[in-house]
């Protein structure tokens, strides 16, 4: 009997059946929840990029959220400082989206503002810091980008900014004039590792937060770029960076400590490391700006070879590239190039200038460069002409002082010194140097070779060309130049030691250019920039002079006097400034040169890239 099925099994079997039966049911009810979810999940992240994409057709179109503006504040078109980026989202082919990618011929020591002392690093800060104010790149006036509205006393020594109340970081906290007084206060600090800025900053009597967007500036004395002194001052996060004043020297050595109002933001504001080979920015989407920028993300690569960089940009691999002169004019003529390249070629007003600085207080100086006359014979051995014709392919104009030659600064009866080696070999035998041992090196009166090393960046083999045309031109003349190539990082501590005889390097310039941090004696301590040394008292005088002379033509005459200490002394041999030759992929509109130079490098950014040739998906 045990092979008949009895009431009890058909009751069992019909049991698992139905839990069968429910499980399989749970199972679906949980799959449809899980779908459900899903369809909610994406229906928010839709709204939220709908809301998001609205807010930006907002900010756009001028208009603001309610709760950003004061009561009865009415904005039309956005103007002043957005309205180049506005003009660019009315074009017809305008979107957003895609990346910028840029190269970098060096790698950076550190990303941290205020200790970073290099313009590349200051390049990537302006995306994310901000200050009070920026030039109009058309027209060099001031605007107000942080501040709404700003206004000066009769005598120059007090100066009130109103901060646009919608102002934040993209932490999402509010920007006030808390944060700007702070922002003084934290590179006023000596603890903090910024001698350069704290120098600049240093006419600044105090700062005061009137109230929470109202913020006073008193000078010590009048200031003839006063308003830049204070316009331009980089506002942080009392809230990021306080912290750091229990931990100086920890700040002091940081990387990537980098938070601020701008457009663009590191992913994490401090993991960002040199050995990392790149920098990224992504999109600040808390952006308190009227209009903002088209590119998802800035990225630069430090490519250190020029080839490289060159191979890269053909691949595609960058969006820039910044041409030697010996190749610009063939890449021009290259289709491959050509074709999906936009070229420019042109003086930036702003734009710097290379010199030789001789060490007037290290070693080599004691024994050479503190003779002025050995620093005169120096600069006539230099053949300025030959460089430009032969480093710089004629792409460049010589320089006689620190100062732009269409600049009233610059007083045109100074003309750039001759080629002349038997005036030099004349002064440098006036100075006790002859070839006592017949060796074809000349030696000072104790006997001692003249001999020096040069330090000059490794990444540029334009410099390096330009390193051993000096090498030639010296040896013609007994002297004997020893390259010392170095990368950037290393560059930088060799100038903040001072373990250097002589350096080539350039110089930023601007609209009119103060030459106290690099001339001034009292920048020689404490690593501040005057890092060869020389201490002039006739030309402290006349720098002192021209920085509190408020009216210009009083002003220009003690620069000029100073241009004339400059002239006779040699700290510097003043070299050349250069045009800019400049590719930049065919993809990017609205691009322009402005007087602030290339429209893709400024700040707000409006250049775009038409979604049908777009090369980047969305981060």
């Amino acid at each position: 009997m045990s092979g008949r099925w009895t009431g009890k099994d058909i009751l069992l079997v019909l049991i698992n059946l139905c839990i069968v039966v429910l499980l399989v049911l749970t199972m679906y009810m949980i799959d449809r929840q899980w779908l459900k979810i899903s369809r909610l999940e994406t229906t928010v992240q839709q709204q939220a990029e709908s809301l998001q994409s609205l807010e930006r057709r907002l900010a756009v179109s001028g208009v603001q959220r309610p709760s950003q503006r004061a009561e009865g504040y009415i904005r039309g078109e956005p103007q002043g400082v957005f309205r180049r980026a506005f003009e660019a989202t009315q074009r017809d082919d305008y979107s957003s989206g895609d990346w910028l990618v840029m190269p970098l011929a060096n790698s950076l020591k550190t990303l941290s503002p205020v200790v970073s002392s290099d313009k590349y690093a200051r390049v990537i800060q302006q995306y994310v810091i901000e200050t009070l104010l920026i030039r109009d790149p058309d027209t060099l006036a001031w605007q107000g980008l942080l501040a709404d509205r700003w206004k000066g006393s009769a005598d120059g020594l007090t100066f009130d900014f109103y901060l646009r109340s919608e102002a934040a970081f993209s932490d999402g906290s509010s920007l006030t004039a808390d944060d700007v007084r702070f922002s003084y206060e934290f590179i006023m600090d000596e603890r903090i590792a910024a001698p350069g800025l704290r120098a600049y900053l240093e006419k600044i009597a105090a700062v005061e937060a009137v109230d929470t967007h109202h913020v006073r500036f008193f000078l010590k004395d009048p200031y003839f770029a006063s308003l830049s002194l204070v316009g331009e001052m980089p506002v942080l996060s009392k809230a990021h960076y306080e912290r750091f004043l229990q931990e100086p020297e920890r700040y002091n050595q940081s990387k990537g400590v980098l938070l601020g109002s701008g457009p663009y933001m590191l992913p994490d504001g401090e993991a960002w490391l040199p050995e990392s080979g790149r920098v990224e920015l992504v999109k600040n989407d808390r952006y308190w700006g009227d209009v903002a920028p088209a590119p998802d993300k800035l990225v630069w690569r430090i490519i250190d070879n020029a080839s490289a960089r060159l191979t890269s940009y053909r691949n595609g691999e960058l969006d820039a590239y910044t041409a030697g002169p010996r190749e610009f004019d063939g890449l021009r003529r290259d289709s491959a190039i050509a074709d999906v390249s936009h070229a420019f070629q042109f003086m930036p007003p702003f734009q710097g200038y290379t010199f030789i600085g001789w060490n007037i207080g290290g070693l080599a100086g004691e024994r050479f460069f503190a003779d002025p006359t050995v620093r005169l014979a120096m600069t006539l051995l230099t053949d300025r002409e030959r460089i430009i014709n032969e480093v710089k392919q004629g792409y460049a104009e010589p320089m006689v002082s620190p100062f732009n030659p269409s600049s009233p600064q610059h007083n045109s009866a100074l003309l750039p010194r001759d080629y002349d080696p038997q005036r030099a070999q004349q002064l440098l035998r006036e100075a006790g140097f002859s070839d006592r041992d017949n060796d074809g090196v000349i030696e000072n009166k104790d006997g001692e070779p003249f001999e020096f090393e040069l330090v000059f960046f490794q990444g540029r083999e334009e410099t390096r060309r330009l390193v051993l045309l000096l090498k030639d031109l010296y040896a013609q003349a007994g002297i004997l130049l020893k390259p010392r190539p170095s990368d950037w990082p290393v560059l930088i501590d060799v100038l903040r030691n001072r373990n250097y005889d002589a350096i080539t390097l350039a110089w930023t310039s601007g609209v009119e250019t103060d030459i106290y941090q690099m001339f001034h004696s009292s920048q020689i301590a404490d690593n501040g920039d005057n890092f060869v040394g020389f201490h002039n008292d006739q030309l402290d005088q006349a720098i002192d002079k021209a920085r509190t002379t408020v009216d210009e033509q009083a002003r220009m005459r003690h620069w000029q006097e100073a241009e004339a200490v400059l002239y006779e002394q040699q700290p510097y041999t003043f070299l050349y400034r250069s045009q800019e030759l400049q590719f930049v992929d065919r993809r990017f509109q609205n691009l322009a040169v402005t007087k602030m130079g290339l429209s893709s490098e400024l700040v707000p950014l409006d250049v775009y890239v038409p979604s049908a040739v777009q090369r980047y998906a969305a981060p």
